[in-house]
């Protein structure tokens, strides 16, 4: 494809910030301070650049796409997105992408449109997701605090239980266990 005009950048940066806005994974990670307290200004550089990246890759696959949010997740946000939303982000990064690179201002707008109408659940979803609950699950789009089931607390239980008769301190309730070298 060659490089979009400015008008087409205009369209096309609209709708990188509505597909960010409405991206449930960068929303919590947002919510949740994963970003540090520069969290709404890596998003902002975020949506710049993706713009540039658009913009100077002709011809990007849906692969590219995914491994650079996924990579600027994990280094800017330290979150790992495992909920098949990367796939979506991109497919809908690449659509508007195309349709502002031919002028096709209706396709666009009619795109954001789409994006809008989800912004309320995704609101709703944000406010059951408290920042403090723990880590945030995301199924179909909607965030579930993380609660443990009864087989997760037992096997918990056990697992402490075999780490006191090796003589290892249990997990901490954080999940995170240190590992120590042992010296000979």
């Amino acid at each position: 494809m060659a490089a979009p005009g400015v008008d087409e950048r205009g369209l096309f940066a609209q709708g990188v910030r509505a597909v960010l806005g409405g991206w449930a994974a960068l929303q919590l990670a947002l919510a949740h301070g994963f970003g540090g307290p520069q969290g709404p200004e890596k998003a902002a550089w975020l949506a710049g650049a993706l713009q540039e990246f658009f913009t100077q890759n002709a011809e990007l696959g849906e692969e590219e796409v995914e491994e650079f949010l996924a990579e600027v997740m994990d280094n800017e946000f330290d979150t790992v997105v495992e909920d098949g939303s990367l796939r979506q982000v991109s497919r809908e990064l690449l659509l508007l992408f195309s349709r502002a690179s031919r002028g096709d201002v209706g396709g666009v707008g009619a795109a954001l449109g789409a994006l809008a109408r989800r912004g309320p659940a995704l609101r709703a979803a944000l406010a059951t997701a408290h920042p403090g609950d723990g880590p945030a699950h995301l199924e179909s789009g909607h965030a579930h605090p993380a609660t443990p089931s009864q087989e997760e607390e037992e096997e918990s239980s056990e697992e402490e239980e075999e780490a006191m008769e090796c003589g290892t301190p249990p997990a901490p309730p954080d999940g995170w266990t240190l590992v120590r070298r042992r010296r000979r």
